[in-house]
């Protein structure tokens, strides 16, 4: 075990590849050179420090510094309306929301090309650029990533004296989105805010062709704010004269800074979407009962983009309300797909695990998390006191959020609903935590300390991550929480690939949930080490 923490810490310790490094000019570059660069571009945790000590004040260079690098690689700002955007942001569903509207898209118009540009990616950085559904190959990543690159190399030429040579890891991506979507004439893009929306790399498209805000919440307040209202504030910065302005109901707080913005920036029209009860009767792809109001909103997004763009489709679209819903909206609903969201994934290979992903990791994504584990048909099958079924919590939460409340989240929701449905031995279940064992580990890998170079994350604190500071802070706090817990089923490892050995160590006694929540990076860790990527990213 120690010579697996020295490893793990003389990793950590190495320094990353400078950009000239990284991308020596190569006579067949590769998808993997592609990546090993672009892992270059991401900032370093004192760097990310420093723009939270700032309290945001450096994001007034977001917009200037960006539109400098658009134009370093040949594009104009304008250039993006022809991408005829669906621009959408949130704290919480900003995700299952363009999900949503890409796959109503796609099946409303099956003739257009469709782009879809979300973030953090699970297993491959690849997905966060999709056409029609499916990533973009690794062929085409590598070529288009590197003609952005050697774009960025070649014209230095800098018009603000801050604006360092090249852009940091999202706003690359961002930039090769738009030159990807520009090059391939996609005829629609759903585009998801990455932080907040006033100051987002992905805000400097002029006109899209319609706007939307999911839920708000208390997230990222270093660089958004402490409050709803600075919160709302930033998220309806994505709001644009002359363009329809869309939202769900919100606390009071947070839907009055937004409707100001929506005034401020001359939106043409501003909606509050209800949730639809047609909906009721729906299937939707996606599980968790939050998810009806997403989808309500991603109905009212696209029946205003098709609204907006009258394509030439033989459905009927009701001209105001999109109702009743037409049969092409239904089936996009119903086939949505966006893995890591409440996802049941049965483990093809070792049979008696289930595995239950949600990269929850916020306060409100964990309560809907929270919501859907714990009903009778998923979390709670036969969970009562006598059963055999054993159930597994691996969690895992970013430095800077607070890890005892989150898990209390979970905890109260388990209490919450283990009660409602009556389970028999309820307050047994209750009193001993629910779990059979929990794990807190590092969003780290493998065992030797290395990661696959699509989850190479070097915005964490690499001190903090080799004393696992973060996974022990978890460990009290559940300890706290749950006082009688056994000491020897809490779990603090150093990997993603320990947590599985774990589980599959349990399949021998019987039947095993697992419940994978607190970061979509971990999720997507275990997806990689688990080998359950062909059933749980499958489109």
């Amino acid at each position: 075990m120690r010579r697996m923490f020295s490893t793990l810490s003389s990793f950590l310790r190495s320094p990353t590849s400078s950009p000239t490094t990284a991308t020596r000019k190569l006579s067949a570059r590769t998808y993997e050179d592609a990546v090993t660069a672009l892992n270059s571009l991401q900032s370093n945790a004192a760097t990310l420090e420093a723009v939270r000590a700032s309290g945001g004040r450096l994001s007034q260079f977001a917009h200037p510094e960006m539109i400098e690098y658009l134009e370093r690689i040949g594009y104009r700002p304008e250039d993006l309306n022809k991408l005829n955007v669906v621009h959408i942001t949130g704290t919480k569903g900003k995700g299952s929301t363009s999900a949503f509207c890409d796959s109503m898209l796609r099946k409303t118009v099956p003739s257009w090309k469709v782009g879809l540009y979300t973030s953090p990616h699970l297993v491959a950085v690849r997905e966060r650029i999709r056409v029609n559904g499916e990533p973009i190959s690794e062929a085409d990543f590598t070529q288009y990533f590197f003609e952005v690159w050697d774009r960025l190399q070649e014209n230095t030429t800098r018009k603000l004296p801050q604006t360092s040579l090249m852009p940091a890891y999202f706003r690359f991506m961002t930039l090769l989105a738009f030159h990807y979507f520009s090059s391939i004439k996609v005829d629609a893009t759903i585009l998801e805010v990455g932080v907040g929306g006033l100051y987002d790399s992905t805000n400097i498209v002029p006109k899209p062709v319609v706007t939307g805000i999911t839920s708000l919440g208390i997230d990222h307040t270093a660089v958004l704010g402490n409050t709803l209202k600075e919160i709302g504030y930033q998220k309806g910065g994505i709001y644009k004269p002359g363009v329809p302005a869309l939202t769900v109901e919100q606390p009071e707080e947070g839907m009055n800074a937004i409707q100001d913005q929506a005034k401020a920036q001359k939106a043409s029209s501003f909606t509050v979407v209800q949730t639809m009860p047609e909906l009721q009767n729906v299937k939707l792809g996606l599980s968790g009962v939050h998810q009806f109001q997403n989808a309500s909103l991603a109905v009212h997004l696209v029946h205003q983009y098709l609204l907006a763009r009258q394509p030439d489709i033989p459905e009927f679209l009701p001209s105001l309300y999109p109702t009743p819903l037409s049969p092409s909206y239904i089936k996009g609903l119903e086939a949505t797909r966006f893995p890591g969201r409440c996802q049941e994934v049965a483990d093809p290979d070792h049979t008696k695990i289930t595995w239950f992903l949600d990269g929850a990791h916020t306060i409100e994504s964990l309560t809907s998390c929270a919501e859907w584990f714990f009903q009778p048909t998923v979390g709670l099958k036969q969970s009562d006191a006598s059963s055999k079924r054993q159930k597994v919590l691996i969690f895992n939460c970013t430095s800077g959020r607070n890890g005892e409340k989150f898990l209390n989240v979970v905890l109260d929701g388990m209490k919450k609903r283990v009660s409602q449905h009556q389970i028999d031995g309820s307050a047994e279940l209750i009193e001993r935590g629910f779990f059979d064992h929990v794990i807190f580990c590092t969003n780290i890998t493998y065992v030797d300390g290395q990661s696959k170079a699509d989850l190479m994350n070097n915005t964490v604190d690499m001190d903090a991550l080799s004393k696992l500071k973060v996974q022990n802070e978890l460990s009290q706090a559940w300890t706290k929480l749950v006082p009688d817990y056994p000491k020897d089923r809490i779990h603090v490892l150093p990997s993603v690939q320990h947590a599985i050995e774990i589980v599959h160590g349990l399949e021998s006694a019987g039947e095993v949930d697992v419940l994978v929540a607190g970061s979509l990076h971990l999720v997507g860790g275990v997806i990689e080490v688990a080998g359950i990527g062909s059933l749980a990213m499958a489109t």
